[in-house]
């Protein structure tokens, strides 16, 4: 299973390796990716060679969705567990890669020095924004609709598929 930002890196075989605009005919229009993707996987359980099959994204907008306040209690406390992690990681290293006894003593003084810079670098990152954004957010990339454009040769099939679709998700 995919995802629409998923993959492996490497564009799949017979596609191009640079960024190239989408080609194919119209054949749906829809307002959310999950209409968009249903649509994909009617043709797809129909039997229709979904290769000649593009979903695309138009009128993208990136939306920053506000998630809570950001205070000095909460920096200071994200700055903690990040470098606690972080602490803990390099004092398990430390254990694994040393001889001799003191591995507890290694993971506890890296775990607390990982506490300190962790807590260092969160409050001046916070001190250096100088109260100009004092909240946290999620990003996304959202489109206005979503087109699903095929090759010509199966076009008028593929509007046929979409139309019954469209026809039965209406009536029900």
């Amino acid at each position: 299973m995919t995802t629409p930002f998923g993959g492996s890196g490497r564009p799949a075989p017979g596609l191009p390796n640079l960024p190239t605009p989408p080609t194919g005919w119209p054949v749906g229009s829809y307002a959310k990716y999950e209409e968009a993707q249903r649509a994909v996987d009617h043709l797809a359980d129909s039997d229709f060679p979904v290769r000649d099959v593009t979903i695309v994204g138009v009128d993208l907008m990136l939306v920053e969705r506000i998630v809570g306040r950001l205070t000095w209690g909460r920096v200071l406390a994200s700055g903690a567990a990040s470098g606690a992690w972080f602490g803990l990681f390099v004092g398990l290293l430390l254990s694994l890669f040393t001889t001799g006894g003191g591995s507890v003593v290694r993971i506890v003084v890296a775990l607390a020095g990982g506490i300190v810079f962790g807590i260092a670098f969160a409050a001046a990152g916070y001190w250096g924004t100088r109260g100009r954004r004092d909240f946290t957010s999620s990003s996304q990339m959202v489109a206005g609709r979503y087109d699903v454009l095929c090759q010509p040769r199966n076009a008028e099939k593929a509007r046929e598929l979409l139309a019954k679709l469209a026809m039965g998700s209406s009536a029900g």
